[in-house]
């Protein structure tokens, strides 16, 4: 069924045809017809950051940035559902066209720009919720908020979504806010991670709950770099981080259609990139967890950023191309191969 779907959504527009999915899926759920789309849960708990996840496979941010969607996007059968990046204020993002298909590498560029209806509407969203797995929400800055002020905008958003996330995500990987990737490295980094984390002790201290912060990283980066990283995060007391983010690399899809467009690049073309960050995280940081993702498009592929270092797995392009039934195929895959170690 969504062979036949994606064929018809191929034809528009991205960006539309995104819009369009999304509306079909929250009809399918309102209609309690998510088992017909291919969508099951694999019942595969695993605890990490102290929370329990029903099985490894998560939906990455980006997909539903506003959590407009959650229920319907949660019964296609992922164990957590990450939504965002949000920021302070509503925002239109970038200009249109934002969202390119590569098919012949099973890649999208985008450079959507944090489009989102803002972090109050978001919490309206997740309140109404009734998706039973772990939500975690990423964070973000407004385009117009300065670098140097950053911290700001992520301070309003981490205390103002603290009550209704099971984890936060610090967004500073995306390349499509401009100077936003400046702040995953020295003091920048240093400063920024070390005052979310002092805020987020000082709200789960109030809330009487601990609420984990994980941050999300660039593929783009150098060994060393990723090293340097590595030593922010672990004097920062962060919970988790996320490898890896689009990248701004083209080799993989020099010549093709679109492939000259600005923005971030996800898929397949992605894959050994966040591979090799994993790999250099778990060397730095061997018992802090990572989730992982970037080109999982089988369960070959998710059991492959397992074996790589990650603890948990992501999709977000392979799910474009594959449909549902990818989520249950990887959770399975993963279920098999943790049980084989």
């Amino acid at each position: 069924m969504y062979a036949l779907a994606r064929s018809i959504l191929f034809r528009l527009d991205a960006e539309t045809a995104h819009g369009r999915a999304l509306g079909a899926l929250d009809l399918a759920y309102r209609l309690k017809l998510a088992g017909c789309l291919g969508g099951r849960r694999v019942d595969d708990p695993v605890s990490l950051m102290g929370l329990r996840f029903p099985n490894r496979v998560g939906l990455a941010a980006g997909l539903d940035k506003s959590a407009d969607h959650l229920d319907a996007l949660g019964a296609l059968g992922f164990g957590f559902v990450e939504v965002g990046t949000v920021t302070p204020r509503a925002q239109e993002g970038n200009p249109r066209p934002r969202l390119f298909r590569l098919p012949e590498r099973g890649a999208i560029i985008n450079r959507m720009g944090f489009n989102n209806a803002g972090v109050d509407h978001l919490i309206e969203r997740v309140k109404a919720a009734r998706f039973n797995g772990v939500i975690g929400i990423n964070i973000g800055k407004n385009l117009t908020t300065p670098v140097e002020r950053a911290v700001d905008d992520y301070l309003i958003c981490l205390e103002k979504v603290h009550a209704h996330a099971h984890y936060v995500t610090v967004n500073i990987s995306s390349p499509n806010t401009p100077g936003l990737r400046n702040l995953q490295f020295g003091e920048h980094l240093d400063t920024l991670l070390g005052t979310l984390r002092d805020a987020g002790t000082r709200l789960d201290q109030a809330a009487g709950r601990r609420v984990p912060l994980a941050v999300k990283i660039a593929p783009d980066m150098s060994d060393e770099e990723v090293g340097l990283v590595a030593q922010s995060i672990a004097r920062s007391g962060i919970d988790a981080v996320i490898a890896a983010n689009t990248t701004v690399a083209r080799d993989a899809v020099a010549g093709l259609p679109h492939a000259d467009e600005q923005g971030g690049l996800s898929g397949r073309p992605v894959f050994e990139a966040s591979n090799r960050v994993i790999r250099e995280l778990r060397r730095h940081l061997p018992e802090l967890p990572i989730i992982g993702v970037g080109g999982i498009d089988s369960g070959e592929a998710a059991v492959a950023k397992v074996a790589a270092g990650a603890d948990l797995v992501q999709l977000y392009t392979g799910f474009i191309y594959r449909g549902p039934a990818l989520v249950g195929e990887c959770a399975e895959a993963l279920k098999a191969g943790v049980a084989r170690r």
